[in-house]
């Protein structure tokens, strides 16, 4: 493997998620809840309840051209709040995966498909809806989003809505360090769990609709592994703003070769910087820019200002299959790990796959530590769009290219699944390697038994 990083991504079976959408009344404890947000206990710097005025940041109005978005661009108002969230989702993951990595405690429960949640799914999908909301409006706000209050509503997770709870207004209050105002009071329970369920949309082909995984690679989280927060738009069936926070991934390539879990320990070694040790990153883009950005997450103390040392991405410029490093998901639930195999010797493809959990796939990608991603999924298998709408947009701006094995493009305009996608989906650094592929897979596909 190119990378040399056998210690990074371990290899597991992730039992993927499904989706469940709400009523506007649920049953919580055996008493029947009907959510009541008050729209006075939280507002956004520059975003009031009325929604009259637009999001103006203190950064935003001191430095009226940023890297990534200018003020007066479209989309400039979306991407900065996203960005902006990305941050404080990741800052909570981080603590919650702190958390379950040393104390294996209850903080993970198992929906209907046994897929594990935990704290920071519903917690992230919670914060991001508030902020949303508060910016944007709650009237037309579209929101597709993971996780439903199901679990949480049972008698037996008592303990869990209280550590979710308690988390989400954790974060909101540390909203002032990236940019944002934070609540005016805590929120209390059926606020949280009406967060939460409000992210129900089932999208449609015309108007915008925000697009979250709140923990794309929960199994991964669990483990102490990689993950990724990801947090996209589309508007009238495209998508126009991808932002994926990567909490372990590291910003620099050649710290790569060594485990997440050793940077608090290099940090010590080295003087402190904004690229310390112990950071992963947030990428995000927005379509027709032609650019990709990375930006490191910001980290106990300090503040998220603009540019936060932000640099431009690029996808690698190797079109040599021998050359080239090629992802494929860890688990093998949804994924022919088997057909990608041959598909590698076919095409001519040397290195080892570089088995991954979550949409960090598409971030190795986007900043040229991979070429190429390969996902056939098994008969029956629903791609969803949260697990690959961000991805998609930060890989096209990076100058990479992502279609199905028929060499189209993704449709995001069908509800929450990739409809009509043709046998797989393909990420690549460029043409050159995607037409190899494509070929290949026609060549191949009909002994496959996919």
């Amino acid at each position: 493997m190119s990378l040399g990083i056998p210690p990074l991504f371990s290899t597991a079976t992730k039992l993927f998620k499904s989706t469940s959408f709400l009523r506007n009344n649920y049953n919580l404890l055996g008493f029947t809840i009907k959510p009541s947000f008050s729209s006075s206990s939280f507002s956004i710097s520059g975003c009031c309840c009325d929604n009259r005025n637009t999001l103006s940041s203190p950064s935003t109005m001191e430095n009226d051209k940023i890297q990534g978005i200018k003020s007066d661009d479209k989309y400039s108002k979306e991407l900065d709040v996203a960005v902006r969230v990305v941050q404080m989702a990741c800052s909570l993951c981080q603590r919650v995966q702190e958390s379950l990595v040393s104390k294996r405690n209850e903080q993970v429960k198992s929906k209907d498909d046994n897929s594990p949640v935990t704290v920071a799914d519903w917690s992230v999908q919670a914060t991001v809806s508030c902020v949303l909301s508060e910016c944007f409006g709650r009237e037309n706000l579209s929101i597709i989003a993971e996780e439903d209050v199901e679990a949480l509503s049972r008698a037996d997770a008592v303990g869990l809505l209280e550590s979710v709870v308690k988390a989400v207004n954790e974060c909101l209050a540390e909203a002032p360090k990236y940019g944002l105002k934070g609540p005016n009071g805590t929120l209390v329970t059926s606020e949280v769990l009406e967060a939460i369920s409000r992210c129900n949309s089932s999208g449609a082909s015309r108007g915008r609709h925000w697009v979250l995984d709140p923990v794309d690679g929960t199994l991964g989280f669990v483990r102490g592994d990689q993950y990724a927060v990801a947090l996209a738009m589309i508007e009238d069936g495209e998508v126009v703003i991808g932002v994926l926070g990567c909490p372990n991934y590291p910003m620099k390539k050649e710290w790569l070769k060594y485990h997440h879990r050793d940077y608090q320990e290099m940090s010590k070694l080295s003087p402190s910087s904004s690229e310390s040790w112990n950071k992963g990153c947030v990428m995000y883009a927005k379509r027709g820019s032609g650019k990709a950005w990375m930006q490191p997450l910001v980290h106990q103390t300090e503040n998220l200002v603009w540019p936060n040392s932000a640099r431009e991405i690029r996808v690698s410029a190797i079109d040599d299959p021998a050359l080239a490093t090629f992802c494929e998901p860890v688990e093998k639930a949804n994924s022919s790990h088997s057909f990608t195999a041959g598909l590698a010797q076919s095409v001519g493809l040397r290195t080892q796959p570089l088995r991954v959990y979550s949409m960090v796939k598409y971030a190795a990608i986007a900043r040229g530590d991979a070429e190429i991603f390969m996902k056939f999924a098994r008969a029956g298998y629903k791609e969803k769009i949260w697990d690959h709408a961000a991805g998609v947009v930060i890989i096209q701006e990076a100058g990479g290219m992502v279609t199905d094995a028929g060499g189209r493009p993704l449709d995001f305009s069908k509800g929450v699944f990739l409809e009509g996608l043709d046998r797989g989906i393909i990420a690549c650094s460029g043409a050159a390697l995607l037409d190899k592929i494509v070929r290949a897979v026609d060549l191949s596909w009909d002994s496959s038994n996919l």
